[in-house]
């Protein structure tokens, strides 16, 4: 089944526990869910008001 997310935002969240930083994944990019792993960065050089599809191996493509 192919399901279709919109994600806007292009870095992380941060969050504490216990007094610790934990990055939480914004994008939908990470292979590390529900952290970032700085897959964010694909993202920067995206036109707003574009939709962009991400293939599993990386490729992005315009929608």
């Amino acid at each position: 089944m192919t399901r279709i997310i919109l994600h806007e935002e292009q870095g992380p969240m941060e969050i504490k526990v216990g007094g610790e930083s934990k990055w939480l994944c914004r994008c939908g990019l990470s292979k590390n869910q529900p952290y970032c792993d700085g897959s964010h960065k694909k993202t920067l050089d995206e036109v707003k008001g574009k939709v962009y599809r991400y293939n599993p191996d990386g490729r992005r493509e315009e929608v």
